[in-house]
């Protein structure tokens, strides 16, 4: 600063300079000095426009020709008064590796003002994924995504431009959450492959934020998916990721790792594992925060008892998965989505257990019509013939099995 003041003493329309001018030339590319201040800028640093990336051009002279000045003497040329003195301890070059020095550090300098989120818009943010977690629990599927996907635009836009590494996390998380419930309504609405590829999009997100309870929340909400479409052996493993995942801390995320494990053991036959997935879910739900009950992502006693019903039911322990169900539907408010008719439906998966052909059909039959067009999906209509499937094949061409083919049908909401 004081070999520039020295310059500009006797210059008009020099500027005053100080860091913070040179910082706002630096990283604001529409923000440059005057044409005087230029002058002098490349006098100061002995270089040229493109060593500055302004104008001017002024090469360094050879050092045998640059005029030694007696500061005191200002009958000699104002510009040079100063710079000889302090030529050893600027010691400024420019060459090619110093200019590639100087663009590199400015181009980081711009990115790192660049940042586009304030602390107020996540915390916004964050009071909307809390109401979306909390909408999902009672709103169909279809317009369910339209909130969703919406949601995901804006955060998607906030994470494409560059961002601190705190709030770049946050994104990420919220991309995971986002990316999550998109693809278990998804699910519901029987778009499978679109589903699959939305839990690997939030699997990736999720990795990203480096969060591990939602790395793991992530992997136990996709095994759904294979659970009620695709290979039980995919849904086992992974519910044991998430819960590996979790280190053996009880969160609400290992309850429903294990439940989801012991769940998908029991339709494979494997009552051990099963009856040890459960130990496992009960245990952690003990010692864990289980959250909120109109969050999605939280797991209640209503959420564990949902899928202790499907374990006991296809461990065959009607007695057992009956109790669970009603204790379970007892917890569930009147507006409590599909969980409590599928509930019901695996009822009536143990009455066709027991044989008892024409409850199990009416029921099941009662159950799917009685569900709001808007949330009677496919993963509903796909659980109703469940029902009919696990009848003894002569079983199957009853009447009352006719009867509830028919009513299913019937074209699922959409």
């Amino acid at each position: 600063m004081d070999q520039y003041r020295v310059l500009a003493q006797n210059v008009s329309g020099a500027a005053r300079l100080d860091e913070d001018q040179l910082r706002l030339w630096e990283t604001d590319p529409k923000r440059s000095p005057r044409i005087q201040t230029i002058d002098l800028l490349c006098r100061l640093y002995r270089t040229n426009a493109q060593g500055l990336g302004l104008a001017g051009d002024y090469h360094e002279q050879p050092p045998e020709t640059v005029p030694v000045v007696d500061q005191g003497d200002h009958a000699a040329p104002h510009f040079l008064q100063g710079l000889a003195p302090f030529r050893a301890e600027m010691d400024v070059t420019t060459g090619p590796l110093d200019r590639l020095v100087e663009d590199a550090r400015r181009s980081v300098d711009r990115t790192l003002a660049r940042a586009t989120v304030t602390q107020a818009q996540l915390d916004l943010l964050d009071e909307r994924m809390l109401w979306l977690r909390h909408q999902y629990i009672f709103t169909a599927p279809i317009p369910m995504l339209s909130l969703l996907l919406s949601e995901m635009e804006e955060v998607h836009a906030l994470a494409t431009e560059r961002q601190p590494a705190a709030v770049q996390t946050r994104l990420s998380e919220m991309t995971a959450l986002l990316a999550t419930l998109v693809a278990d309504a998804l699910m519901k609405l029987g778009k499978l492959r679109q589903s699959r590829a939305w839990y690997a999009t939030a699997t990736t997100a999720a990795d990203d934020s480096g969060n591990v309870e939602l790395r793991a929340r992530v992997r136990a909400q996709a095994a759904m998916l294979p659970y009620y479409y695709g290979l039980l052996e995919s849904a086992v493993t992974l519910a044991r990721e998430a819960r590996l995942i979790c280190r053996n801390r009880p969160t609400a995320t290992s309850v429903l790792a294990a439940a989801a494990e012991a769940r998908a053991l029991a339709r494979l036959g494997d009552a051990k594992g099963a009856e040890h997935a459960i130990h496992r879910a009960r245990s952690d739900f003990e010692h864990c925060d289980q959250g909120a009950d109109d969050d999605a992502f939280a797991f209640p006693e209503r959420r564990l008892l949902l899928y202790l019903s499907g374990t006991y039911t296809y461990l065959g322990r009607n007695r057992q998965a009956r109790q669970v169900q009603r204790q379970a539907l007892g917890l569930y408010p009147d507006e409590g989505g599909i969980d409590p008719a599928l509930l019901r439906l695996e009822e009536a998966i143990c009455l066709a257990q027991d044989r008892s052909l024409t409850e199990a059909c009416q029921l099941a039959a009662v159950t799917y019509l009685e569900v709001p067009e808007q949330h009677r999906t496919p993963i509903l209509g796909a659980r109703a013939r469940h029902v009919i499937s696990v009848l003894p094949p002569a079983m199957r061409s009853a009447r009352a099995a006719r009867e509830l083919g028919q009513v299913l049908e019937q074209p699922a909401g959409r």
